[in-house]
This record gives C-alpha cells, structure tokens and sequence, in this order.
C-alpha cells in the first residue's frame, strides 16, 4: 500500500523521469507476484500432479495479466499527466480505457478459469478463482484509494 501511495505521488511530481517510474513499477510488479506465489501456494495446497499442470497454465495467465495491466498503468500515467488540466473528453477517454481494462480482465479471468477447470477440475480451479478475484480487489483497492478523483481545472 505504502508502494502504491508513493508510486502515485512520483507520478505527479513535474519533473520525475519516467525511467524512475517504470522502474519503481516494475519493482513493485515484483513484489506483488513474490507475494501472490506464496499465497496461492499456501492457500491452494496442491498435489504434486496439480501444482506442475497449475502453474504451467499460470504463467502464461500472469504474463497476460501483466501485458494486460500495462495498460492500466498507461492510463494512470495519462491521468497523472492530466490531471490538473482535465478536460471532458479527456475525462470521458480515461474512463472508457478504465471500463475496457475491467471487460478485458473479466474475459481473461474467465478464459483461464476454463484453462484450469480442464486441467485440475471444476471445484479446484473455482477455488483458485476466488482467490485471484480476492488478490485483484486488493490490488484495485490500494490502487484506487492511493488515486485522487477527477477535479476540474481550478478546483
């Protein structure tokens, strides 16, 4: 959470180099996917069997997501570099890029829930699901409160 406020705060400083920006992103990347293995470890407890086939299909789920979220971080800094001259069409664009990056993530989440369902069954990857769905509401969640809201110029 901490991360994500001073990723925020990096982002509106004038000035700031957006190497620095990517690469306290992708630091952070790191450190959420270090911290969503050990979960989904502990919390899924899988077999042997079920591990390998597991996390053959989860990498190529997390390297969609990742792809996917890239855009969800163009977006951010887009609203950052705008933020205090927002303009309504500017507005209405961030939103239908942050609608878009929420449709896209359900059918990703979707396509991979049936992935893993064929490969570890139903209940199995359902459980999985529920806690990739839990992980995401946390990370829309710290992302969004470390957000200001939209204000119009002079505000």
């Amino acid at each position: 959470m901490k991360k994500l406020f001073i990723f925020v705060l990096l982002m509106a400083c004038p000035g700031f180099y957006a190497q620095s920006v990517d690469d306290f992103i992708e630091l952070l990347r790191s450190d959420v996917q270090k911290d969503k293995v050990a979960i989904i470890t502990q919390v899924m407890a899988f077999t042997d069997q079920q591990a390998e086939a597991f996390w053959l299909i989860y990498n190529d789920f997390s390297y969609e997501l990742t792809k996917l979220s890239d855009q969800r971080i163009a977006n951010i800094k887009d609203f950052a570099a705008n933020y205090d001259s927002l303009k309504e069409e500017k507005a209405n664009q961030l939103m239908e890029n942050a609608f878009s990056f929420q449709s896209d993530r359900l059918d990703l989440n979707e396509k991979y829930y049936n992935k893993f369902a064929d490969a570890l069954g139903a209940i199995v990857a359902a459980k999985y699901m529920q806690l990739e769905y839990e992980i995401q509401l946390i990370i829309d969640l710290s992302v969004n409160s470390s957000l200001p809201l939209a204000k119009k110029p002079g505000e």
